[in-house]
């Protein structure tokens, strides 16, 4: 039976030192293209099924429910949620801002959604006695916005919400739970 073979540790060729040169680096960096959304829990409001169409998977922990949310907020909810609207998250803001005490952000899958979502939620601050106090939308720009006075409606397409990122400029504001306003 023939020896075992050594083994040999590998040794560098001549001429290359171990250590890096100072003031080297190791080339470009390749980008690996933009970074992937992280994909957090759903906070889950007591007696709540699973995600439903109105819950976000960038919702945070929920921070604290306002005792009484009013029935402005509750209208344009309901409303956004029976023309189907996605993602709806409420902020209340408070003392953040003094353009509006709340922040409605949802999106819509097209630009006739939003269109849509958008004449609802004129008709549902109207029924409440708050009439929208004016709307702002661009053609194919994918956003509309419905200024309620004392309520901020942002209606996204869906990549223009994510470029955006309205949910992080406003990380301060208290999230309101959506499945407990569709509720009451």
């Amino acid at each position: 039976m023939p020896a075992p073979k050594k083994k040999t540790p590998f040794k560098k060729p001549a001429g290359k030192s171990a250590a890096k040169p100072a003031g080297k680096s190791r080339g470009p960096v390749k980008s690996r293209g933009p970074a992937k959304p992280v994909r957090r829990p759903v906070a889950k409001v007591k007696g709540s099924k699973a995600k439903t169409r109105s819950e976000t998977p960038k919702v945070a922990a929920v921070k604290a429910v306002p005792a009484k949310v009013p029935a402005f907020v509750v209208a344009v909810v309901k409303a956004l949620d029976e023309k189907k609207a996605l993602g709806i998250r409420v902020l209340e803001l408070g003392q953040l801002s003094s353009v509006a005490d709340y922040m409605i952000i949802a999106t819509g899958n097209s630009d006739p959604h939003l269109r849509a979502l958008r004449i609802e939620v004129e008709k549902a601050l109207d029924d409440v006695g708050e009439p929208a106090r004016a709307s702002e939308s661009q053609a194919e720009s994918g956003w509309t916005v419905v200024d309620g006075f004392n309520v901020l409606v942002h209606i996204f397409r869906p990549e223009v919400r994510e470029s955006y990122s309205m949910e992080s400029l406003w990380k301060d504001g208290l999230d309101v739970p959506v499945a407990a306003i569709l509720k009451a």
